[in-house]
Formats: C-alpha cells, sequence, structure tokens
C-alpha cells in the first residue's frame, strides 16, 4: 500500500466494541449503516431457519482481520446474524468512511473486494470438503483452516490455537450429528494427530492432519506456509 493509503486507514474513525460469548455481534435484516471488523477472538455467520424454531445453521468462522459482514455494505440487507464464540473485541466502521474509500482510493478499494472474493472462496471449499470428505477427514480441514488463518495475522503459533466452540455448535458447522462429531474428535485424538482439552487445540502431527484433510492452503490466497 501507498503511504497515503496507509495514511486513510490511520486516519478512519472506528468504534471498539467488546461481545461476551454468543452475543450477536451484527444484526440480520435491512441495510445496515456499519460494517465490523474482527480484532480479537473468532466469530460465527449463524442462519436460523424459518419454520424450525431453534434450527440454526454455521456458514462460515471469522478471525482477525475479517470483516465478517463487508459485503452488507453493497448489499440491502443481510440474511444471516454474526454472532461470538467466545469473547470478542471489534471495530464498527461507517458505510460512509467506505464510501468515500471506493471513490477516492482504487487500490483500497480492490483490497476490499479482495476480502470478499476470498470470504467466497472459503465458503466453496467449506462446500467441496462437506461433499468429499469423511466426518474426521472434514474436522481435520476445519482444524488446519482455522489454524493457518489465525497463524497468518499472528493470533496462534507453534501449532497451538483456541477454537472455543461446543460440539453441538460443531455439528452445526459440519453437518453432522453431535454424536458423529464427538467420534471424529476421538478420532483424531487416537491417531495421534492433536491434542484436545476444552477449547485449547495443540497440532501434533500437522503433515499428518494435512494429509488426513487434504488440506491445500491456496484458496485463502495467504502467500505464505503457517509456522
Amino acid at each position: 500500500m501507498s503511504d497515503a493509503d496507509l495514511a486513510r486507514l490511520r486516519a478512519m474513525p472506528t468504534r471498539h466494541y467488546q461481545a461476551a460469548p454468543g452475543e450477536v455481534i451484527v444484526e440480520p435484516g435491512p441495510k445496515a449503516s456499519q460494517s465490523c471488523m474482527m480484532l480479537r477472538g473468532i466469530s460465527a455467520r449463524l442462519h436460523r431457519l424459518k419454520g424450525r424454531s431453534g434450527q440454526q445453521v454455521i456458514t462460515a468462522l471469522h478471525v482477525p482481520g475479517d470483516f465478517v459482514d463487508l459485503h452488507g455494505f453493497v448489499l440491502n440487507g443481510l440474511s444471516h446474524a454474526v454472532i461470538a464464540i467466545g469473547p470478542v473485541e471489534v471495530e464498527f466502521v461507517d458505510h460512509s468512511e467506505l464510501v468515500e474509500i471506493t471513490r477516492n482510493y482504487p487500490h483500497l478499494t480492490r483490497l476490499l473486494w479482495r476480502a470478499t472474493l476470498i470470504d467466497a472462496e472459503i465458503h466453496r471449499q467449506w462446500l467441496v470438503a462437506a461433499a468429499s470428505l469423511r466426518s474426521n477427514a472434514h474436522l481435520a480441514h476445519l482444524l488446519c483452516e482455522i489454524y493457518t488463518r489465525l497463524n497468518v495475522v499472528g493470533a496462534a503459533t507453534d501449532l497451538h490455537f483456541s477454537m472455543p466452540l461446543l460440539q453441538r455448535e460443531l455439528a452445526d458447522l459440519l453437518g453432522y450429528s453431535p454424536i458423529h462429531v464427538n467420534r471424529a474428535v476421538r478420532d483424531l485424538r487416537d491417531r495421534g494427530l492433536v491434542r484436545w482439552v476444552g477449547a485449547e487445540i495443540t497440532i501434533l502431527d500437522w503433515d499428518g492432519l494435512v494429509r488426513l484433510a487434504r488440506f491445500d492452503p491456496d484458496y485463502l490466497d495467504l502467500g505464505r506456509e503457517p509456522t
């Protein structure tokens, strides 16, 4: 980015907010006046199924650096909520700021566009994983992805990270029953691939986890390997 691009970003006013576990950060509904960027923690894109009380589907996880609802800047509304998974810190940016950037800073506009394209690519890869992998490999793919995304922004190192999802939430995300998720977690442990205690996950065999998941990080467009 040019000095002018960096200066514009640093000058952008934002509103800082801390969300408690389970709190709704972004409401579904008509067009909003601001967008939200993750600073710390993990959030989830949550769809509540109409006519099915209590049923919901998680269709994305967001990590620090993600604009969780940037597409809401150009759409007429959002069909989903964004909720905090564990403690979360975010910054809200008024859409008037994004309008000014898109009018006067073409390179920043391309970067914002790129962020939405990567978000869409992750969604497509989730569909591929769900259609082609068994439950243990599907879960392994998710772990590889989340660690890689956290690692690249400095939020996870040494093959250790926190993912405070309950097994029923993992079931909502992966499309399995909680029993299937429990078996998948146990299988990864029994293979010696991970240590999983509560929300804390340590990858014991990165290469083995990658092989099981058939994980290729190219779809994340990160440009470097995790460390």
